[in-house]
């Protein structure tokens, strides 16, 4: 077992479970190997902390959970590669969450990251001519919907 000390303590990790980035994140180079937060409350919302950089920490999701008709290509041969990943591989989408400082919430699903569990590699890629935004606000709730 392993430590590092986090704006969330010191927290004790198995490096056999770091999520590993070989490109590291788009803008962030540098940020290559992450764990994944144990969950306090339930929902579907879940921090991955860098153990490279211990002052990074994102929050995540599975986009599907608030846009239903989210749709992500499958990922090519090279993505696939670089996860060491195989075409009938299990993979996971997940996107970013920001929590804006007037309290909204928005998603990057203009690009999503790409998780094999297999390999517990992680590649985030760059939807270029998809519809999608890199801050889409959730959904409204209409009253009469819930």
């Amino acid at each position: 077992m392993k430590k590092i000390t986090t704006r969330f303590g010191e927290i004790e990790y198995d490096p056999a479970n770091i999520i590993h980035f070989p490109e590291g994140l788009v803008g962030l180079e540098d940020l290559h190997d992450f764990i994944v937060m144990p969950n306090k409350k339930k929902g579907p919302l879940f921090w991955i902390q860098c153990v490279d950089h211990p002052e990074y920490a994102f929050v995540v999701t599975d986009p599907t959970n608030f846009f239903l008709d989210y749709a992500v290509p499958e990922p090519g041969e090279e993505i696939l590669e670089r996860l060491k990943a195989g075409k009938n591989s299990q993979l996971f989408v997940l996107a970013i969450v920001t929590v804006h400082p007037d309290q909204k919430i928005t998603l990057n699903l203009k690009a999503p990251l790409f998780f094999a569990p297999e390999s517990n590699r992680a590649v985030q890629v760059i939807l270029e001519n998809a519809p999608y935004d890199v801050r889409t606000p959730l959904p409204e709730v209409n009253a009469s919907e819930t």
